[in-house]
């Protein structure tokens, strides 16, 4: 510290040694000036003209926050003719850091005129990039850590796949054992607080939590990343796991001082929030639409935004008057402004964009559908996306209500038209088929004449499954309170033998006297499960193969697929029930299907049973407060069409690699078990010669004759275990 002479003073003010005060006192410019920005590329005025620029400047920044009083400086200077000039440059200080932080956001790059456009930082930036040294010395390299692999799952040695099983507080991933008990591949209590959801690839795990979600992953399941969205009750991945939707029905509060959170006052009162799964940052929020969010416990219409495939753009419409198609990730709206559409009702994306001969992505496809309005009628219409050229339109009459359903290639478009007769007593319905990659896109009208309860496509195919219902308590049933009678139908596309034969949907076979009200599609085609869910007094499952191929004799001429009638593949493989069950998925392979009894929508006999695809129950597990099972998603296949086709062609011979695999496996537990019960015997032997000791010590003790059995009276007593094996079974029938 500099001490103060008296007799030796300096000349001047400015050789005088302040270091010690200045190193005392000193004010961090990160602490001290965060909510003070500068202003730079401002015109040069005098004085005269200073209070008009200044007003004017105030225009610009009013929105952005409190700017403090007399806290608007504009430094001057005499310049060369001995006029007092500005600098051209200012000092602007706000209530709030996030005030400046929003200013330096919005104003930056703000053009005044053609000869000046604003550049606006934060003054301890300034301050902190002025202290920079101008010589450049690398950083120092960091020790590469290797992450784990997100889809380490898949390299399972037995091809299995997993699941997620919530119960009461515990939430457990499972390797699917097919007869046997699941193998935990991972257990944590206290996981989630809501519900679990996987991503749309399955590489993550989504938990709920009450200051946002979390996503898990890896071997080890660790903490990826987390999201800081207060009361969020929904999600929504886009396709490729890039982008993450939230939704809470608690509006956004940013709080006035002390927030660290992701959110600024421009958020304020949204309710949804657009993310980067990669890194956590927050694009955008928006609010929710009336109709949306209405006012108590919300009924949202989720997801809000529906994602195109190619994930550069994603859409939300507001009922009855546009579409707004905003472009990712600059998260704008598309040619800024949105699509205007009278009456709009819905929309739906196709499922796939597609590329080109050349290899370039297509542009994405919308449909949406608006009703009857004055003497206009209901029309359907596809439209491109980013262009907005209208490819396809088809109009409608007497229409009540239309549901929009895509082929998951994207091939057809099938619009599900609920229609009344000219007095609007009687209601029915039809299907009118968009064939989307025909030219000029054909539609094909099928008839139906009984109200359309479910529609599905078959995956990756030209067939599809309806169920119809003319029973008369349709019109004022509620799910699960009454039980319909309904028919389920099967149709195909038949393609005919000649060029010029006109292609049309047809009946497969339509199966009456049936009480289903659901269409589960296994993931690959060909086998589909019609099942009644929901219902207090019936729980039926019955699993269908429409691709069956009868046995013949040897000496008949096995017929192929054309010269026979399509119904006599579509064959019924098995029947069954689980009592209660409320949800129903396949799993990604296809080969298996998981019922469940959640206690979210009954109390009674809660847990889950897997089948497989012919309808074989393989496991059943009864659990209390069960609350949800989820399949988890596999990845695209990485195979090319030849090499799916040559292990078709191979497929005898990769099968009984795995039929030899699945009896090492059963030996393997059976030896385990026989393990299990070896050490469950020496233990007891053990325990009672322990106690046979402790008794005896007791008693001589007590003074009490001992008695030791000798080898020669103890009668050996032999176990022999008898295990029975079918090696033939023959069944004759004798005239």
């Amino acid at each position: 510290m500099a001490r103060f002479d008296l007799n030796n003073l300096p000349e001047r003010e400015e050789d005088i040694d302040f270091s010690d005060i200045e190193e005392r006192y000193q004010l961090s410019f990160e602490e001290g000036f965060d909510n003070i920005v500068v202003v730079d590329n401002i015109p040069l005025v005098d004085e005269t003209k200073e209070e008009k620029l200044i007003q004017f400047l105030r225009k610009i920044f009013k929105n952005v926050g409190e700017i403090r009083e007399n806290h608007f400086v504009m430094p001057k200077a005499v310049n060369e003719k001995g006029k007092l000039m500005s600098k051209g440059f200012m000092f602007i200080e706000f209530e709030t850091a996030e005030q400046a932080t929003l200013a330096v956001k919005l104003i930056d790059g703000f053009k005044m005129d053609k000869s000046h456009t604003l550049a606006v930082n934060r003054f301890t930036d300034v301050e902190k990039y002025s202290s920079v040294e101008e010589e450049f010395r690398a950083p120092p390299v960091e020790e590469f850590v290797e992450k784990e692999h997100l889809r380490s799952w898949l390299a399972d040695e037995m091809g299995r796949d997993q699941m997620v099983v919530y119960r009461h507080n515990e939430v457990q991933v499972l390797w699917n054992m097919q007869k046997e008990a699941p193998q935990v591949a991972h257990n944590k209590p206290h996981w989630t607080e809501t519900y679990v959801q996987w991503s749309p690839l399955g590489s993550y795990l989504t938990t709920f939590h009450a200051q946002g979600v979390a996503l898990w992953g890896g071997e080890s399941w660790k903490k990826i990343i987390r999201f800081v969205h207060p009361g969020v009750k929904l999600i929504d991945f886009s396709p490729n796991e890039r982008y993450l939707v939230t939704w809470s029905n608690e509006p956004i509060v940013v709080p006035e001082e002390g927030y660290d959170g992701p959110f600024t006052a421009k958020d304020q009162d949204n309710q949804i929030a657009v993310w980067d799964v990669k890194s956590g940052t927050l694009f955008r929020t928006f609010p929710s639409l009336p109709t949306q969010a209405p006012t108590g416990r919300s009924a949202v219409s989720w997801p809000v935004f529906k994602w195109a495939p190619s994930e550069r753009y994603f859409a939300r419409v507001t009922p009855g008057q546009q579409i707004s198609v905003y472009e990712a990730p600059s998260m704008g709206l598309l040619n800024k402004k949105s699509i205007k559409i009278e009456g709009i009702v819905d929309f739906e994306w196709a499922p796939i964009s597609g590329t080109d001969k050349a290899g370039k992505v297509k542009d994405d496809m919308l449909a949406y559908w608006t009703p009857e309005v004055d003497n206009q009628p209901a029309r359907v219409t596809l439209l491109n996306i980013p262009a907005q050229t209208i490819i396809r339109t088809k109009n409608l009459f007497n229409v009540n209500d239309c549901k929009l359903h895509w082929q998951n290639q994207g091939d057809f478009l099938c619009v599900k038209v609920d229609r009344h007769t000219k007095n609007k007593k009687v209601t029915y319905s039809n299907l009118e088929i968009f064939r989307v990659r025909e030219k000029d896109i054909p539609v094909e009208v099928v008839e139906v004449k009984e109200s359309i309860l479910a529609f599905a496509w078959e995956p990756k195919g030209e067939r599809f499954a309806v169920i119809t219902t003319s029973d008369p308590n349709f019109t004022s049933a509620t799910p699960g309170s009454t039980t319909l009678k309904t028919s389920a139908s099967f149709y195909y596309l038949d393609k005919g033998k000649g060029k010029d034969t006109l292609q049309s949907f047809k009946v497969i076979k339509t199966l009456t006297g049936k009480s289903c009200n659901t269409i589960f599609w296994s993931p690959k085609g060909r086998n589909v499960v019609l099942a009644t869910l929901r219902s207090q007094t019936v729980w039926d499952l019955e699993f269908y193969d429409l691709d069956f191929e009868p046995l013949e004799s040897a000496a008949a001429k096995v017929p192929t697929r054309g010269e026979k009638d399509p119904a006599a593949y579509l064959q019924l493989l098995a029947s069954g029930e689980h009592y209660g069950v409320t949800d129903i998925e396949w799993d990604p392979s296809g080969r298996f299907v998981a019922t469940s009894a959640s206690v979210w929508r009954h109390t009674m006999e809660n847990g889950y049973q897997i089948w497989d695809f012919k309808g074989q129950m393989l496991y059943k597990e009864t659990l209390e407060k069960f609350k949800q099972l989820v399949w988890r998603p596999r990845p695209k296949t990485l195979l090319s069409k030849e090499q799916i086709k040559n292990i078709r062609k191979n497929l005898r011979e990769y099968s009984a690699r795995f039929e030899e695999q699945d009896m090492e496996s059963s030996s393997l537990v059976s030896s385990a078990e026989r393990t299990r019960r070896r050490e469950l015997l020496e233990a007891w032997a053990q325990w009672r010669q322990s106690a046979e000791a402790d008794l005896a010590q007791a008693r001589a003790q007590a003074g009490q004759q001992v008695q030791v059995a000798s080898a020669e009276d103890e009668e050996a007593e032999e176990v022999d275990e008898w295990i029975e094996e079918v090696i033939d079974e023959r069944e004759e029938i004798v005239a």
